[in-house]
């Protein structure tokens, strides 16, 4: 997987499996344009790491739910690299566990506007910039396959609609530019740090064929070979990684 000469972008990229995406796109010669929220110290440390080792990286700051922060990351990108070949988009988040009884509009609307509201308008402002052979990576989630675990509805549902988006985009951009998007099961990240009980990452683990949760390197391997010429058959995928947890 040969990325010389090529430049992505990773939104989300400060941390986990942004960072992870990062470093691997990094590591088989991409440019590198790194989008954070609130992960300056990851983000920052990722560019020092990738410029000691001889290669081309950057990191801003920036929503990926407003518009002007969208635009702003495009436009250094292009300005720095010349063009955008790759957008792995990990912004996303579960934001709470609520239940549709305890559902306010405005926590829908902020779940929708993380997991898909971002996407929608990352993918609309890289088209003018990329040409023949570019390609796209979402993160939707096994939760778009099983709807969530409990007060995970609004999150289920916004994956899902992520992964309908990815077929779509698929038609609409190919043959010049593949989309895809990854279904991460049960990974190490500070996602499930924050919202799973460890008693039920200990239960999935054990009883997933490969005994063990997966790792943020895991995934971008994965993001990676589907961004790069080596996947040039593969579009309109939505490819599941989740130790065998589940099967579609």
């Amino acid at each position: 997987m040969d990325l010389k000469g090529k430049t992505a972008i990773v939104t989300g990229g400060g941390r986990d499996i942004g960072r992870a995406c990062v470093l691997e796109l990094a590591a088989r010669g991409a440019n590198v344009a790194i989008n954070y929220m609130a992960s300056s110290e990851g983000a920052d440390s990722a560019v020092a790491e990738i410029k000691a080792a001889g290669g081309n990286a950057f990191a801003l700051q920036g929503d990926m739910t407003k518009e002007a922060d969208v635009a702003a990351l495009v436009e250094k990108t292009v300005k720095e690299f010349g063009q955008v070949d790759t957008l792995v988009h990990v912004t996303g988040g579960l934001v709470a566990r609520v239940t549709m009884s305890e559902m306010t509009l405005d926590h829908w609307q902020s779940v929708m506007d993380v997991n898909l509201t971002s996407f929608v308008l990352m993918v609309r402002e890289c088209l003018p910039h990329m040409t023949e052979g570019s390609s796209i990576v979402g993160l939707a989630s096994q939760a778009g396959r099983d709807g969530g675990g409990p007060g995970a509805s609004a999150y289920g549902a916004s994956k899902g609609a992520l992964m309908t988006l990815t077929r779509g985009l698929a038609k609409e951009l190919g043959p010049k530019i593949r989309v895809n998007s990854l279904c991460p099961g049960m990974i190490d990240t500070d996602f499930h740090n924050i919202f799973t009980k460890p008693e039920v990452r200990t239960h999935v683990a054990n009883v997933s064929p490969v005994k063990r949760e997966g790792t943020s390197e895991d995934v971008a391997k994965l993001a990676v070979f589907l961004a790069s010429d080596d996947a040039a058959f593969i579009t309109g995928a939505n490819v599941d990684i989740n130790g065998g947890m589940l099967f579609s």
